[in-house]
């Protein structure tokens, strides 16, 4: 159905009983059924009131703003790309973002796949007309967004975000397709953008590892592309893949115990500086690992404001949303900043930084008033939290260039 040469990989269409007989092939590597993959928030909650709503507590919680100052990280992201393998964009997204700051050249979409179809396809702009939301939601976290004039921060506003729509308008895809986003970009980064940083963000996933998966991330890996992923919301359960594959930074959804304590909270107060690990929790969605699984760090992943549709057309809307999809996005900003910061980050490097200088997160529990008013007890264990919470002021200091 589809070749994809550069990771001597391709897709067909096979009678699951001869699946065995392919994998025994002596210049078979591997071969297994084409994987689900999903993106969808846990929680969503009207939000309408954006008056003077410069710093919100995510961000404030990784200390790329503080209550009251506005912007203070030293960085902007300025040079970097960052491809958000996603849903694409909804058609009103010059509304949320500058126009300059999306790389319309670079956009793509890829739909297909799976074992009814197999072949995947380019599907011409149809990245800048999602039905879904949630890559638009994604990328208002790395740039910030406008609500009818008033800006919003961004981890990264001034990176340059190159949407690649893997995932249909419901949400879900498969391997085959997110292998082919992943493999484009990587030749982006071997061709036109070979002179600047490059990092890829995926808030999807799903519970195996695939094959032509693992080998396109090994290409981009190896040419020099950052990859970041959700852990998944599956709790207990596991990690999902991507994410749970060691090479790919994978993020955990932190919460912060100010939650809901008073109206405007997103907006109107403050999260402690410096950061207390005691004011911050692991939510009850938020992936466990399990062996053979690695996750790496922690960050906001619990009611996350920014834009979000729930109907088509013009209107212009806003969400809180909860789940590991909002936490990535998060740690994909601030490796942006220390891309920015170092040219020749490398993705090993990049990982290092992150879990050295994140912020230990012991196993425990935190009560936490939600929307409604009611307390709810959150419980984690070392398997929940990876290296601790990542901010973007201690992940700069300890980047520094390789000897």
């Amino acid at each position: 159905k589809d070749v994809m040469p550069e990771i001597r990989a391709l897709t067909m269409q096979v009678k699951v009983s001869e699946l065995a007989v392919i994998r025994a092939l002596p210049y078979v590597a591997a071969a297994n059924p084409d994987a689900v993959r999903n993106a969808a928030p846990i929680d969503l909650v009207s939000a309408e009131d954006f008056s003077n709503g410069v710093s919100t507590w995510d961000l404030d919680a990784i200390n790329v703003t503080n209550f009251g100052e506005g912007r203070v990280a030293d960085y902007d992201g300025t040079g970097v790309y960052v491809a958000v393998l996603d849903t694409g964009l909804v058609d009103v997204w010059r509304a949320f973002f500058p126009e300059e700051r999306i790389a319309v050249n670079y956009a793509k979409s890829f739909g297909g796949g799976g074992g009814e179809v197999g072949f995947v396809s380019e599907q011409p702009n149809k990245w800048e007309h999602d039905q879904n939301s949630h890559g638009t939601h994604v990328t208002s976290t790395i740039l910030g967004y406008s609500y009818r004039g008033t800006p919003v921060n961004g981890v990264a506003p001034m990176a340059t975000i190159i949407p690649v729509k893997v995932l249909n308008q419901n949400g879900s895809g498969w391997s085959s397709t997110v292998a082919m986003g992943i493999t484009y970009v990587a030749d982006l980064k071997a061709g036109p953008l070979a002179d600047f940083p490059v990092v890829i963000n995926m808030s999807l996933g799903g519970p195996s590892l695939d094959a032509i998966e693992q080998a396109a991330i090994d290409y981009a890996i190896a040419a020099g592309v950052i990859i970041v992923a959700s852990a998944g919301n599956s709790g207990t359960r596991g990690m999902g893949y991507p994410g749970a594959y060691a090479p790919v930074i994978s993020v955990a959804a932190s919460g912060w115990i100010g939650e809901w304590t008073a109206a405007g909270w997103w907006r109107l107060l403050d999260v402690n500086d410096p950061i207390d690990p005691l004011d911050f929790y692991i939510t009850d969605f938020s992936s466990r690992e399990l062996a053979g699984q690695d996750l790496d760090v922690a960050a906001p992943g619990s009611w996350v404001v920014g834009p979000y549709k729930i109907n088509s057309g013009m209107s212009l809307s806003y969400y809180y949303l909860g789940g590991t999809s909002m936490a990535s996005p998060h740690v994909a900003g601030i490796v942006a900043l220390m891309a920015q910061k170092y040219p020749a980050l490398t993705p090993e490097y990049a990982e290092v930084i992150l879990e050295e200088s994140a912020i230990e997160l012991s196993p425990g529990f935190r009560t936490v008033y939600g929307p409604s008013g009611q307390p709810k007890v959150y419980t984690w264990g070392a398997d929940a939290t990876g290296a601790g919470l990542a901010t973007a002021d201690a992940a700069l200091a300890a980047t520094i260039p390789l000897p």
